[in-house]
């Protein structure tokens, strides 16, 4: 699930530079921040090394991401990011990312609120990056159920763990509370209420 996940955001990332007709390295920079980003903002904050800079395959799979959205723009010669081979991969790195994020927080002995910040910021904190280098609002915060789900999952996790399971049971049901969550709202067209 985790490289699935990094294929599929780098993939996002890559597909919001090609829309503001970014160069090779603009593509590959985003591709990459949105792959990787979340984790290595996590793991600074526990104060770990990044898993990022220590591994070479998750940079690795963050670069097949990116090769694979410019093939697949050229090919479709448009953004096809919405669509569901693309958006249900993405959901799968959601849960994947979500699910680390919450082991990591509860290893580093955080608070409740902590796990939910490092598991939602893992799931979500490199989309966030890569719209905030492109100078926008970040989806997340205005246009879509998503960091909606990597909290849920996060909360699970945690009500999980502290009823006694095991913490790779509440794993478990951290990540196929955030995947099933996710898809049903792609499915559904979920969305917040606004009030504007």
């Amino acid at each position: 699930m985790n490289m699935i996940g990094l294929i599929a955001f780098a993939v996002m990332g890559s597909f919001k530079a090609l829309r503001e007709g970014l160069d090779l390295f603009g593509i590959t920079v985003l591709g990459v921040l949105t792959a990787l980003g979340g984790g290595i903002t996590r793991d600074l904050l526990v104060n770990n090394i990044p898993n990022a800079l220590t591994s070479y395959s998750d940079f690795a799979f963050a670069l097949i991401g990116v090769w694979l959205a410019i093939v697949l723009y050229r090919v479709f010669q448009k953004d096809i990011s919405n669509r569901y081979f693309i958006l249900i991969p993405d959901a799968i790195g959601l849960s994947a990312f979500t699910t680390t994020g919450a082991m990591i927080a509860y290893n580093a002995d955080v608070s409740f609120f902590g796990i939910v910040i490092l598991a939602t910021l893992t799931g979500i904190g490199g989309g966030i990056i890569s719209d905030a280098l492109l100078g926008k609002i970040p989806v997340v915060l205005k246009d879509d159920f998503y960091a909606s789900c990597a909290i849920i999952g996060a909360v699970a996790f945690y009500i999980s763990v502290k009823s006694g399971l095991s913490l790779n049971s509440s794993a478990i049901i951290c990540s196929l509370s955030v995947l099933m969550i996710r898809v049903l709202a792609i499915l559904y067209k979920w969305k917040l209420p606004r009030f504007s």
